[in-house]
């Protein structure tokens, strides 16, 4: 694995992490909480959309900017990041429909 690989992959268990605590924290004031349903799939979604960010950012920098030579470390890095902000509206909107991530039980 090259140094860059190991970069992008470094940055986007690093980012799973981020989602991982920012949507945990919404949750901090109740005790012995599990992952429902509805975060599993959210974190699958979050796993899936950096994996096709792995293979597709860098041809899609190449041929957004090609005159650059967009490197496919910063391409996949700005990705990640913008996968982060994404799930920041997906867990918004999963809010606003009182569906949990975080939950003490399975609702009935």
């Amino acid at each position: 694995m090259r140094a860059q690989d190991l970069t992008s992959a470094i940055t986007a268990v690093f980012i799973v992490g981020m989602v991982w605590f920012r949507t945990r924290m919404h949750y901090l004031n109740r005790s012995g909480l599990r992952l429902r349903r509805a975060g599993r799939l959210y974190f699958a979604a979050v796993l899936a959309v950096l994996v096709a960010g792995w293979f597709a950012a860098p041809p899609i920098g190449r041929s957004v900017w090609p005159g650059t030579g967009a490197d496919s470390t910063i391409m996949r890095v700005l990705w990640f990041l913008a996968t982060y902000y994404v799930f920041i509206v997906v867990h918004r909107a999963l809010q606003s429909r009182r569906i949990e991530v975080f939950g003490t039980s399975e609702p009935p």
